[in-house]
C-alpha cells in the first residue's frame, strides 16, 4: 500500500507541474472551440481520444456511431434522440481500459444549469456542474458523485476551458476456489482540476449513481449527455496497464 501512495503521491507533484499551463485558459472566441485546426497536448505514447478533428475514438451509448455536434476543435454534448441507452446516456470510447492517466478539457455553457460528467470505465463518475464560487459539499464540479466532495472548488466560470487530470487504479478482483471473482482491493483515484489536487489517492468505495456495477473487466470512458451543452476537446490516455 506504501508503494502505491508513493506512486500517487508523484504523480500529483508531476501533474501540478505539467497542467499548470492549461489551467484557466480562455478560448479565443470567448465562447468556446479554438482555431478549428487539430489541437492536441498529448505526450508521446498517449493515445489521442481526440483531438477536435473528428469523433473516430467514440461511439454513442448503445455502440453505434457518436452523434455529437462537431465544431472549431470541440465536440459538444448534443441529446441523443433515439433508443435509450443503459444507464447514462452520452458517448463513450471504442476501446477499454483499466488503469490509466486521463487528460480532458471542458467548458460549461453560460445559459441555464450545468449537469454532466467524466464516466471512468462507465464505472465511477467525476461530475460536471457549474460551482464557481459554491461551497464545499454543494453539488461541486470534481464531486466523485456522492461519495466525496472535491478537497477545494477550483471550478472556473462558464466559457472559460478547464481541465481534468486523472489519474486511476481499477479495483483488483481474485478467483477464489469456487471460480467467482470476488473484489480485494477497491479502486483508488486522484483528480487534478485546474492545476490543483481536489482528489489525492482516494479510494473509491464502489460504482458511482448510475455506473455500471463494478467487475474485474476493462471498460471505456464515457461523457455523460445530460442535457447541457458542455463542450469537450483535447483528450488523451496514458494506459499504465494492457488495454484493449
Amino acid at each position: 500500500m506504501k508503494r502505491i501512495l508513493t506512486f500517487f503521491t508523484l504523480a500529483v507533484v508531476l501533474l501540478c507541474l505539467g497542467v499548470a499551463h492549461l489551467c484557466g485558459a480562455k478560448s479565443p472566441d470567448g465562447a468556446g472551440g479554438n482555431s478549428g485546426k487539430k489541437f492536441s497536448t498529448a505526450p508521446d505514447g498517449a493515445i489521442v481520444l481526440f483531438d477536435g478533428t473528428d469523433l473516430a475514438q467514440w461511439v454513442n451509448g448503445l455502440g453505434g456511431k457518436a452523434h455529437w455536434k462537431l465544431a472549431d476543435g470541440y465536440m459538444e454534448v448534443t441529446p441523443f434522440k433515439g433508443p435509450k441507452s443503459p444507464r447514462i446516456q452520452g458517448i463513450k470510447t471504442s476501446r477499454l481500459f483499466n488503469d490509466f492517466q486521463l487528460h480532458v478539457e471542458f467548458n460549461l455553457p453560460a445559459a441555464g444549469s450545468v449537469n454532466s460528467g467524466i464516466y471512468l470505465l462507465r464505472r465511477y463518475e467525476i461530475q460536471i456542474v457549474n460551482s464557481h464560487g459554491a461551497e464545499i459539499g454543494k453539488s461541486n464540479c470534481g464531486e466523485l458523485y456522492k461519495q466525496k466532495p472535491p478537497d477545494r472548488d477550483m471550478c472556473s466560470k462558464p466559457g472559460v476551458w478547464q481541465s481534468y487530470d486523472i489519474i486511476f487504479r481499477s479495483p483488483r478482483f481474485e478467483k477464489g476456489a469456487d471460480g467467482k471473482s470476488r473484489k480485494v482491493e477497491n479502486a483508488r483515484i486522484t483528480v487534478i482540476h485546474n492545476g490543483v489536487a481536489i482528489h489525492n489517492n482516494v479510494v473509491v468505495k464502489s460504482k458511482t449513481g448510475a455506473g455500471f456495477p463494478e467487475s474485474p473487466e476493462p471498460g471505456p470512458i464515457m461523457l455523460q449527455d445530460h442535457g447541457s451543452a458542455v463542450r469537450f476537446r483535447n483528450i488523451w490516455i496514458l494506459a499504465t496497464d494492457k488495454h484493449r
